[in-house]
């Protein structure tokens, strides 16, 4: 596995890091395709975003070009960006003048069932239900143990994805992906103001829809409207748009808006 570690090839880091002390950071899953990372302006802004609300200094410019040069030495595959507040002491208290610090993995490309877009996926019901905190709602940070729990929770190959909800019962997102359902030729995807992750997929395929003029709103979505819905279809920025079939005991077909976003965010990650 290629990696980097400030720039530099490297696979040994500091056991003083505070995103493995406190997951204090945050990281980007990033497609890339002969040489070149996929939706990297997204991935980008998100970053920095999450970085301004965490307060970790981050030089914008030195990153793109970092992220560029990894991405061209990797040729295809998937890279992953994390970006920690780096070293500290014992403490909760951020360091005053800490660096933070810029690690890249590469990895091959995902292999994913080609039936997953082709025919559709059943979704598992998780229990785990995710924690309301609006300071790091939307944001992609370290601590992910809510969607360890929840993947924990199956292993039967016939689920490709799990749906998760908050603690108020409303649905979110999937384990990894995004969800949308389309209602009467209106796409709605759920408002994540509380709790997940605003993923780059989710935010293109939102632009997408704006552009084709179709009707679209970012709202709560309760499991009785969901289970109402004429389509429903969850995405990352790995693999695109997979159509769901299946939860509990709703079923669903792969309709058309579900088809003509899926072919976008196809030429996206093919592009």
């Amino acid at each position: 596995m290629l990696s980097w570690i400030d720039g530099r090839p490297e696979e040994l880091l500091s056991i003083k890091d505070r995103g493995l002390a406190y997951g204090d950071g945050l990281f980007e899953t990033i497609a890339v395709t002969a040489g070149r990372p996929v939706l990297l302006e997204r991935h980008l802004s998100r970053m920095a975003q999450g970085c301004a609300r965490l307060n970790i200094a981050l030089d914008q410019s030195l990153l793109r070009n970092e992220l560029q040069a990894f991405c061209a030495a990797l040729g295809n595959g998937i890279a992953k960006l994390i970006i920690t507040r780096g070293d500290g002491l014992r403490g909760y208290a951020p360091p005053v003048a800490a660096q933070s610090r810029r690690i890249l993995q590469g990895s091959p490309a995902a292999s994913y069932a080609p039936e997953n877009a082709r025919e559709g996926v059943r979704l598992f019901a998780c229990k785990t239900r995710l924690a309301e905190q609006p300071l790091l709602a939307g944001m992609k940070h370290l601590n992910r143990l809510e969607q360890v729990l929840a993947r924990a929770e199956w292993d039967d190959p016939a689920y490709a994805e799990g749906l998760m909800c908050d603690v108020g019962g409303r649905v979110i997102e999937g384990v990894y992906s995004n969800i949308f359902m389309v209602r009467d030729g209106r796409l709605s995807t759920p408002d994540l103001s509380r709790c997940g992750v605003a993923g780059v997929m989710r935010a293109e395929l939102l632009d997408q829809a704006a552009q084709l003029s179709i009707p679209c709103s970012v709202t709560d979505i309760s499991p009785d409207e969901l289970r109402s819905a004429d389509e429903v279809f969850v995405c990352n920025s790995v693999y695109g748009v997979w159509p769901v079939l299946e939860l509990l005991d709703c079923r669903w077909l792969a309709g058309p808006m579900t088809r003509r976003l899926q072919a976008i965010a196809r030429d996206l990650l093919d592009s």
